[in-house]
């Protein structure tokens, strides 16, 4: 890409859309379209191909959905399939239609079956079951990546894919019945520790493993990619390093300065039991994250602390 391209990011407000402009601003691209929801609404398919025809961006990136954590897949499962299909089918189709240079789909590690093999490649999908706690936003997000696979093998769109695994950093989603655990867990321990509650309460058993990177290193691969990746086939793009729920809680806890007690409350789901990408075709295209966990938890949290209502 030029700086001097036109560089439609749909989604720039949430946590992905706003590291995408932060890195492509600071990289010196300055010809970008942004467009907020009351703007611009991307379910609504006449609109967004309105907006593409007038614009007539060189590349688009996409970055909108809905998404939260597990709470909110499990009681708004209607929402999730049928306004991610949405926003990603009008998006891809009118990308199509005004000739668009080239496109990057982002997806999301839990288009993966619950017990693929670990660490999962971009072999597993559709080989098992899905996790059944986010299972209408990974249908969604399967069919996107199905689209473009289609309109690159139909037509010869240059539309790619990648699938980050477990996202946090600046902007991220920090309600407690809607968040990721991430934020929810930087969250509450804050909380206890200012108010001084001697205990907290967590989801599970604690012995499910993430493995968590930094918006700003997608920001950076998504760049990556776009220079340097024309394949209809997925990537995944992670750390290739991951913890267990238990063990991230503690280090949580010790950053925001947390001294008490954490109680697991086992009645409620782990969802996956592991969930670790096998980053290795980025990795041999030259990519690899750079920001440590305990680096990128302690600049989260001053985040937090410095934007919180």
């Amino acid at each position: 890409m030029n700086t001097s391209d036109l560089i439609f990011v749909a989604g720039h407000r949430g946590m992905v859309g706003s590291a995408l402009v932060r890195l492509l601003r600071a990289r010196g691209f300055s010809n970008l379209l942004l467009r907020t929801r009351s703007e611009l609404d991307l379910c609504d398919k006449n609109a967004v191909r309105g907006f593409y025809e007038k614009y007539r961006p060189t590349y688009v990136i996409v970055a909108a959905a809905r998404v939260g954590g597990i709470w909110a897949n499990q009681t708004q499962p209607v929402e999730f399939l049928s306004e991610n299909l949405q926003i990603e089918l009008n998006l891809i189709d009118g990308a199509h239609a005004v000739d668009v240079k080239k496109l990057l789909f982002l997806g999301s590690s839990c288009i993966y079956p619950k017990f693929a093999p670990q660490p999962i490649s971009e072999d597993s999908l559709l080989t098992g079951s899905l996790e059944s706690t986010n299972e209408a936003y990974a249908l969604a997000k399967i069919c996107g990546i199905r689209l473009c696979q289609a309109y690159h093998r139909q037509h010869g769109a240059n539309f790619i894919s990648a699938m980050p695994t477990n996202l946090y950093g600046p902007e991220d989603n920090f309600d407690l019945e809607t968040s990721h655990v991430l934020p929810a867990l930087l969250r509450k321990f804050s909380t206890a520790r200012e108010t001084g509650q001697k205990s907290v309460t967590l989801w599970g058993t604690g012995s499910a493993y993430r493995e968590f990177l930094h918006v700003d290193d997608l920001a950076d691969a998504c760049l990556f990619l776009m220079d340097h990746y024309d394949s209809p086939e997925l990537l995944n793009v992670g750390t290739g390093r991951d913890s267990t729920i238990r063990e991230l809680a503690e280090l949580v806890a010790r950053i925001v300065g947390f001294s008490g007690q954490l109680e697991w409350d086992t009645t409620k789901p782990d969802g996956t039991p592991r969930k670790l990408l096998d980053v290795s075709r980025l990795a041999k295209l030259g990519w690899q994250a750079r920001i440590s966990l305990e680096d990128g938890l302690r600049s989260t949290y001053q985040w937090w602390l410095e934007n919180r209502s």
